[in-house]
């Protein structure tokens, strides 16, 4: 008994103790994320309840609302953790040391690679621009992409040059990257019928893509490119 009071009471058992605690909050937090980012992808905000995110989670509500106390306060955080797991990812992007097309490559071959873990992503975050548009805006005024441009500027100013990339064109090209990679599991339902016509498997044709977006997209830059010198 002395052993275990001692335990509790002296500084170095309460360290212990609070780390320990510590660790359980980081691991029923993280549960609860998995369990909330699941549900609200599936169900959309306004069909997900606080149970349905407690039960998917192995969690009493109480524990849940210790958390988070509204539905609304769960669901940014789950929001603005997926944009920093997404934008984490593209991370090498503005290092130096790949050229721009390398750069392009990596960016398509991760962006299909986590829409292929998450894909059901695309369909509710396409959902959520409509439902409250002011969350993604919010997001997105907080990037700065004057930076963004002027970093890979400096780096690939050449190749800049060659594929004419201006901050004027950058928007166009943003949008056509987003929309080449993004847009096969929007329609994933269109997409594996019309491949099954062809006997096509939707998961190879994901595969394929990797390689396929980024020459198709270099391509599209070079012709643009070479159809402005011989405009009259």
């Amino acid at each position: 008994m002395t052993v275990r009071l001692n335990l509790l009471f002296n500084p170095f058992g309460l360290t212990k103790i609070k780390n320990i605690m510590t660790e359980v909050e980081k691991l029923t937090e993280e549960k609860i994320f998995e369990a909330a980012t699941e549900v609200f992808q599936e169900k959309g905000f306004d069909g997900t309840r606080m149970q349905n995110i407690a039960q998917k989670a192995g969690i009493n509500k109480a524990l849940l609302h210790y958390y988070f106390r509204k539905k609304d306060a769960l669901f940014d955080a789950v929001f603005q953790k997926l944009a920093a797991k997404l934008f984490s990812k593209f991370a090498p992007i503005l290092e130096p040391g790949l050229t721009l097309e390398e750069k392009l490559r990596f960016f398509f071959r991760e962006h299909i690679e986590f829409l292929k873990e998450n894909p059901r992503l695309p369909a509710f975050i396409i959902n959520e621009i409509n439902r409250k548009p002011e969350r993604i805006q919010r997001i997105i005024r907080n990037l700065d992409f004057e930076h963004f441009y002027n970093v890979l500027a400096e780096q690939h100013r050449d190749e800049f040059e060659k594929y004419n990339i201006t901050p004027e064109s950058l928007p166009q090209i943003m949008t056509s990257i987003a929309a080449i990679s993004i847009f096969p599991f929007v329609a994933r339902n269109i997409f594996e019928v019309i491949l099954g016509k062809f006997g096509m498997d939707f998961g190879k044709f994901l595969e394929d893509r990797k390689d396929f977006a980024p020459e198709f997209l270099l391509g599209a830059l070079k012709y643009r490119e070479k159809s402005k010198k011989i405009k009259p």
